[in-house]
């Protein structure tokens, strides 16, 4: 089975040579397009994306959710597309078990969709790793994908429109929901979430904005939805703190 992986990234060149050696690793004896897609970045992401091997697309519009998508159209749009696709964040690592897993679920004429849950790559404050925690349960039982490791039957891609570019953050559950709603359509009503091989993600965000202020704001996002329509209020997602 064909499928193409691929990972936005924002100003990524410190975070991108880690990803893309596992995530390289991982491919090897695969059928598979490694795409990084640079989101207007102001660094050498891009430079390093192509060093290491990437197909690089441009994505000028500084949006998670309309990043993804291009790189997503980008493959769909060959002359032999991809099967499905396989969607990774710029600063997450990825083991080839948990891709080998994801791979067994996509060759499945049973599913929509799925996901993994999360680790961090070092500790964080208690507080967080409650979040964390209670995220993972969450992803698991309800069966929503984090946009960390999201993948997809490229059908349901097509038909479904990709991801919500109507939002700045959050786009990944709004598009689990409309994956399983064309599961329910079509015959595919399982959303696997890999609990058992989880990917690992920086901790980073709590370096730059600190615990506080990652509580802020996911709690304001739980409470007002309608702010992820704000590249504004979702600062955690697009600002890079200079110190």
């Amino acid at each position: 089975m064909k499928f193409a992986l691929i990972i936005p990234a924002y100003n990524e060149e410190a975070h991108l040579p880690a990803t893309l050696a596992s995530a390289k690793t991982a491919l090897e004896s695969f059928n598979a397009q490694l795409i990084v897609v640079d989101n207007n970045s102001t660094d050498r992401t891009a430079e390093v994306a192509q060093s290491n091997g990437a197909t690089v697309i441009f994505e000028p519009v500084n949006q998670i959710a309309r990043a993804r998508n291009t790189g997503a159209r980008h493959a769909l749009a060959a002359d032999d597309p991809p099967h499905a696709l396989v969607f990774l964040d710029a600063d997450t690592t990825l083991s080839r078990e948990t891709l080998t897993r994801a791979v067994k679920h996509l060759r499945s004429e049973k599913i929509c969709g799925g996901g993994a849950t999360i680790i961090s790559d070092r500790p964080f404050p208690a507080f967080v790793r409650g979040m964390l925690a209670t995220w993972n349960r969450a992803s698991a039982f309800l069966g929503l994908a984090a946009g960390s490791f999201l993948f997809c039957p490229a059908q349901a891609f097509l038909d479904t429109g990709g991801f919500d570019e109507r939002v700045y953050a959050g786009e990944e559950i709004w598009f689990s929901r409309a994956l399983k709603k064309w599961g329910r359509r079509n015959g595919k009503r399982r959303f696997p979430i890999i609990t058992d091989l989880p990917i690992t993600t920086s901790a980073r965000k709590g370096d730059m904005f600190g615990s506080p202020m990652i509580a802020i704001q996911l709690f304001a996002i739980l409470l007002c939805p309608w702010i992820t329509r704000s590249r504004k209020l979702c600062p955690v997602w697009y600002r890079r703190p200079k110190n």
